[in-house]
């Protein structure tokens, strides 16, 4: 299992990845749970990526596919491009137009420079979110031909994943969407234990923000609280071994 570490500048870049972060996500946690940077701090961060670590991008919540279109002006230009990319999209403000709005995504993604690998996220919490439920989105995501879901939390102050949805139902809703062939990513206030716990399910990737700063969410990410982090997830996969 992966470990996707969030920053919001690219000064937080090296303490991800010494700390452990296998995968890198550009987002802006002040402006919700998928607050995406500006373009030219996007750029900043992927000037500060080590060459070989995937770059995830948050794209937020897109209405309608005139506002995609707006969100991935983000993609424009970036150079140097990464070894792999992901670009996440949340649902939430789409309505009934949400298949569209993704399958739009998968779309325009294909006809990028940079080709990202796409991610629609669903959250436990979607009945709050105004969002599909999880099993709408993973079902959405394999007949767009999206690459991956992420089930995360869209209010960051109401618990975490587990609060939200029991570990059974977790297990049984991850090992169905990674049937469908999709690619799976839980995120979602976690704690260290949280982690812990996650790393016992079958997920491809873990996601943290807060737990990896000094200070919460809107904090500083710290490369000791990375480490932890990393090593809290080897310690869960290696239990469910």
């Amino acid at each position: 299992m992966r470990l996707l570490v969030s920053v919001r500048s690219a000064a937080e870049v090296g303490a991800a990845v010494a700390g452990g972060a296998d995968i890198v996500d550009a987002k802006e946690p002040t402006t919700g749970s998928l607050g995406a940077v500006s373009g030219g701090v996007l750029q900043e961060i992927a000037l500060g990526l080590p060459a070989g670590v995937p770059l995830s991008i948050a794209l937020g919540e897109p209405k309608n596919i005139v506002a995609l279109e707006v969100a991935m002006r983000l993609l424009h230009g970036l150079s140097p491009r990464p070894s792999h990319a992901y670009v996440k999209i949340g649902l939430s403000a789409a309505g009934d137009g949400a298949e569209r709005v993704l399958a739009a995504l998968v779309d325009l993604a294909s006809r990028t420079p940079l080709r990202p690998s796409v991610v629609a996220v669903a959250y436990a919490d979607y009945v709050a979110a105004g969002a599909p439920a999880p099993e709408t989105v993973a079902r959405m995501a394999a007949v767009t031909g999206a690459r991956g879901v992420l089930l995360d939390t869209w209010d960051k102050d109401g618990g975490d994943l587990f609060h939200h949805i029991a570990e059974p139902a977790l297990r049984a809703w991850t090992g169905q969407a990674r049937a469908a062939g999709l690619l799976v990513a839980l995120a979602g206030s976690l704690s260290i234990e949280g982690v812990r716990a996650v790393a016992e399910l079958p997920a491809d990737i873990v996601g943290v923000r807060g737990a990896a700063c000094v200070g919460g969410r809107a904090g500083v990410v710290s490369e000791g609280r990375v480490g932890e982090l990393k090593a809290a997830l080897a310690r869960g996969v290696a239990a469910s071994a």
